[in-house]
């Protein structure tokens, strides 16, 4: 009788381990995929921000070169129209 639990308590451990490997698979699968959801989505963020930033750079350089006409015209009407910086 001894020796049929002592049999048991290899096979008792052995499902445990197996229980715990099984769970630590599972975690690390679901790191994984969180890791590639995260990974795709700071690249989207990536992709948006750059987006934005060029269309700002093209929208900043055009009221650029609109105030840069607009001081040569206003600075070509002599006295009648004076900009002054402060």
């Amino acid at each position: 009788m001894v020796k049929d639990h002592l049999q048991i308590i290899p096979e008792d451990i052995n499902s445990k381990f197996n229980v715990v490997i099984e769970c630590y698979n599972a975690l690390d699968r679901k790191i994984d995929n969180l890791e590639k959801r995260h990974d795709e989505r700071f690249d989207l963020l990536d992709f948006k921000i750059e987006t934005v930033n060029n269309h700002l750079s093209k929208k900043i350089d055009a009221v650029a070169a609109d105030l840069k006409a607009h001081r040569a015209d206003t600075e070509a009407h002599g006295n009648i129209y004076r900009v002054r910086e402060s």
